[in-house]
């Protein structure tokens, strides 16, 4: 459950505002609520904006709930689970943090004692439209008080952000005060790990942006992007949540693994080779396992789209929910294959590797030579290959109507590996390296678009092909790939005019 909120704290003397104004005003009887949150003895989930806690003493006592961030602030992602018995974290919790516990046995951090006030704020038809939770916590330690303060929670349910925002507004007339940027959404659990001073060291969420002084120093950063990018999204794909954008978290954590492979590579020169190897062989398992969940799903996608790319000219929509029946098996066995990896021992060592990759990368001696003596030089490496090709792959600007499918693709793939490394190196190269990774991402779209074509017109045919009597799935799958194969001819002839655009002076003057 998506879950959005905002935070206020108030004096001993705050006295809540009539609510009026908002909408109409419920008050409901306080009451006293005990929260035990849990962690890791390093304080895993709550560095990285995870909270993981027991709740008894509401209508909804002896629940378990974790709560996960999201890229905007005062909006988490809330799961919960009735309480299995004391001390015992329900199974599918404790999977949302497999990626921040790794393994490492979960014990209570902090407990708060609360007394509730709960105001429900309703439009004239009745509905629910916020929560005003004014609550006095008192941190224990023991049976000691070690904090006390009021804070003020208002929870949308089913109105709008407008409704946060007249509530706001009485609420600081009233004396309350709301926190500006990061402050503005500070969890009770928090606070309380700072008063008992069981927090060491600053956290590791948002980290400042770094100085970057040395080649090292964009590796190390590039390494981080992309660790963070899988263990964000790891909990999501878990869930198999799409998300609000339309994105899957499948496809985020792909993405992830596969920039840091490329980064790895590229960056070869400032790491250590034997410590690069051994992760990039982790790596390429992981890629395999998310590979195989996100080929499916981009192929589901594609599936209807294809179909519907020309109204006037209709394919049997019958023969088609039977691809996509076949494409939900191939799907249902991606998935079991990807949550066996995510569950799997080897999966958890590498999370562990990825946590030392950036906390500690095996740095080679280059990696101390100034930033801007040396990172043209890295990126001029697989723009070179891009561009000039070598082994059994064409150069970009050598690509023609009457090549294979495969030498695209390949092109494809390095495009995608200059395109990372000229992303990599813009906190230091600037706006010129900025140009280029934009102008070869566009380039790596035409690519994209051409490789998914070709692999779903094999698609269509492949299902078609295990069902051989079926006559009506012949024609529509024909028809289908057909049109795929329209997609590619068309890709194909609008590339050379976007190279020419990658090729650009502005875009390449930096690496000659």
């Amino acid at each position: 459950m998506l879950e959005e909120e905002r935070k206020y704290l108030a004096g001993d003397g705050f006295t809540m505002p009539d609510l009026g104004a908002a909408g109409r005003v419920n008050a409901r009887e306080p009451v006293t609520l005990r929260a035990t949150y849990y962690d890791t003895p390093e304080r895993l989930l709550t560095r990285h904006g995870i909270s993981l806690r027991y709740r008894k003493g509401d209508a909804a006592s002896k629940v378990w709930t974790v709560k996960l961030p999201t890229s905007r602030a005062g909006v988490r992602h809330e799961h919960s689970r009735p309480s299995q018995g004391a001390g015992v974290v329900p199974p599918a919790l404790l999977d949302l943090v497999t990626a921040y516990r790794r393994g490492r046995a979960l014990t209570p951090a902090a407990v708060l004692r609360t007394v509730r006030t709960v105001y429900e704020v309703s439009g004239p038809d009745g509905r629910l439209l916020a929560e005003v939770a004014d609550d006095v916590v008192s941190v224990l330690d023991g049976r000691d008080v070690a904090l006390r303060f009021r804070e003020i929670e208002v929870e949308l349910v089913d109105g709008d952000r407008a409704v946060l925002d007249d509530i706001e507004k009485l609420l600081l007339a009233a004396g309350a005060r709301a926190g500006t940027g990061a402050e503005a959404f500070v969890p009770k659990h928090l606070r309380a790990m700072e008063a008992l001073g069981s927090l060491d060291g600053p956290l590791l969420a948002a980290p400042a942006r770094p100085r970057v002084t040395y080649a090292g120093d964009v590796v190390t950063e590039a390494i981080r992007r992309d660790v963070t990018r899988i263990f964000k999204h790891d909990p999501f794909a878990r869930l198999r949540e799409t998300m609000p954008n339309g994105d899957t978290p499948v496809h985020q954590m792909r993405v992830g693994t596969r920039r840091l492979r490329s980064d790895l590579q590229t960056f070869q020169a400032l790491l250590d080779p034997r410590w690069t190897a051994r992760l990039r062989e982790d790596l390429a398992w992981l890629a395999d396992a998310l590979g195989g969940a996100r080929d499916v799903e981009v192929l589901r996608e594609r599936l209807f789209r294809t179909a519907a790319a020309d109204p006037l000219v209709p394919v049997d929509s019958r023969a088609v929910a039977r691809i996509d029946t076949a494409l939900a098996k191939q799907q249902d066995a991606a998935l079991r294959n990807l949550d066996k990896a995510l569950h799997s021992r080897r999966y958890v060592k590498l999370l562990d590797a990825l946590i030392e990759a950036v906390e500690a990368p095996r740095l080679a001696p280059p990696a101390w030579e100034e930033a801007e003596d040396v990172l043209a030089d890295i990126v001029r490496k697989p723009w070179r290959r891009l561009v000039e090709g070598g082994g059994d792959v064409v150069g970009a600007g050598e690509l023609t109507s009457d090549l294979p499918d495969f030498d695209w693709h390949e092109v494809r793939k390095r495009a995608k590996r200059a395109r990372y490394a000229a992303d990599a190196v813009t906190a230091v190269m600037g706006p010129q390296a900025r140009l280029l990774a934009k102008a070869v991402a566009r380039a790596q779209g035409v690519l994209g678009e051409h490789q998914d074509a070709a692999i779903a017109g094999d698609a269509w045919l492949a299902v078609a092909a295990a069902s051989p009597d079926d006559h009506d799935l012949a024609v529509t799958a024909g028809r289908l790939f057909e049109r795929e194969r329209a997609t590619v001819t068309r890709a194909r002839a609008d590339f050379p005019a976007v190279w020419e655009m990658v090729m650009e002076e502005k875009n390449i003057a930096w690496l000659r």
